[in-house]
């Protein structure tokens, strides 16, 4: 691997070298497929010398969390990795991470969750996460889980938001899958990316109360809208952190939304991650047969961006939404939010949500270019009468998806 070059190597790989020119002070490690990899190679770094930073073996991914809390209390740069079962296993000090303001990063590694056992992609792991108060980016190459993770460093220790975040990448499509990558030199991640700086750390010789007991009427409330507050201050300064990295990298993949042929776009694909790479292909297919369709890929699910929503799909003749995770009775979750951000628009398009590639199912472009096609049809016979539709399930399960189409 040679910094400053063109190199060829996969989306773990990819994890571990961004930590590592973000000078992280403190890795906690727990291994769990797929992610494994990405804290072998933070093990290589450090133990090879070309990582300055110390390495905590720890026996869970509830302690690995624990780990980097306290590491980041004390003023370190910190960063662990997960995914699936072992993300859920944290849940409880996710929500602690948040609440203490620790900008701790974390690649996820999107796995099913099970019953049944599967190692495979789906983003139920992560997005069963969404209320924990970690900031949650989707990528859809191995360039951008490097170029997102330095930048969300920057995002994340940024005074007006002071919160956790996680890159996700999907298990084995990208983390196992070699991508040529441009790894930028440490010396032009310095200039961007400066040493952390907290506003307080724990401090042996200055001690202060950490995480104290609140009664009703103290400060609690108000500890949560300072959260609030601060999530959606973050939408602002990811769009000023993109636009920096482009101007010192030359690479911009968005902030919270990357939009392709969306200018004169009569209808909108909305996906997310590396099935938003497929979705790229099936629209420039559908625009050379004449169809006047764009997608919008959203990166940001927490903050979720409402306003660039409201913005890009205003005037559209229709919206399909493919969610890889599912909400039991309710739908996608992207779906939701998305009809969420159109509910006062005045003449919002319709959307059409489906549920998909849960698993690790493959879906193609192909995929995304017949689910398009079902919910242009819908719209245009006036058939959009669920909230969401399932899609490539097994034929005998299709048959009672069919039969049983009503309102839920």
């Amino acid at each position: 691997m040679v910094e400053g070059e063109w190199n060829i190597i996969t989306g773990n790989h990819a994890a571990a070298l961004a930590a590592k020119l973000a000078r992280v002070n403190v890795v906690a490690a727990y291994p769990i497929t797929p992610q494994t990899t990405v804290v072998e190679y933070l093990a290589s770094f450090i133990e090879s010398g070309y990582m300055n930073a110390e390495y905590i073996r720890v026996e869970s991914e509830h302690s690995a969390m624990a780990a980097v809390i306290g590491a980041a209390a004390a003023g370190a740069r910190t960063f662990t990795a997960t995914s699936s079962q072992g993300l859920v296993y944290m849940s409880e000090v996710l929500h602690w991470a948040a609440g203490s303001r620790t900008p701790i990063g974390m690649a996820v590694i999107n796995r099913a969750l099970g019953p049944p056992w599967n190692i495979h992609v789906d983003h139920q792991d992560s997005m069963s996460q969404r209320d924990t108060g970690w900031m949650q980016i989707y990528v859809s190459s191995n360039q951008e889980v490097l170029d997102t993770i330095l930048m969300m460093y920057k995002v994340a220790e940024h005074p007006d938001v002071m919160l956790p975040f996680m890159v996700c990448l999907d298990a084995f499509v990208l983390s196992h899958t070699f991508m040529p990558v441009n790894v930028p030199r440490q010396e032009d991640v310095d200039e961007f990316l400066p040493p952390f700086r907290p506003a307080w750390i724990l401090d042996p010789s200055d001690p202060i109360s950490f995480g104290s007991l609140v009664l009703p009427d103290e400060e609690y409330q108000e500890m949560r809208w300072s959260m609030d507050l601060s999530m959606r201050r973050a939408l602002e300064v990811m769009e000023d952190v993109a636009e920096e990295f482009n101007e010192k990298f030359g690479r911009y993949h968005g902030a919270a939304v990357m939009k392709y042929k969306m200018n004169d776009a009569d209808y909108v694909i909305l996906t997310s991650a590396t099935l938003a790479s497929e979705a790229e292909v099936a629209v420039d297919i559908m625009r050379d047969e004449g169809i006047s369709v764009g997608l919008l890929k959203l990166r940001s699910f927490r903050p979720f961006p409402h306003r660039d929503i409201k913005e890009n799909l205003q005037g559209r003749k229709g919206v399909v939404v493919i969610d890889r995770s599912i909400s039991f009775s309710s739908g996608g979750p992207i779906g939701t939010e998305v009809r969420s951000s159109l509910y006062d628009l005045s003449g919002a398009p319709p959307v059409v949500n489906y549920i998909s590639g849960l698993g690790g199912r493959d879906l193609t472009y192909k995929d995304v270019i017949a689910m398009f096609k079902d919910a242009v049809s819908r719209i245009a016979s006036g058939r959009v009468r669920k909230p969401y539709y399932w899609y490539k399930l097994k034929p005998e399960y299709q048959r009672i998806e069919l039969a049983e189409e009503v309102v839920i």
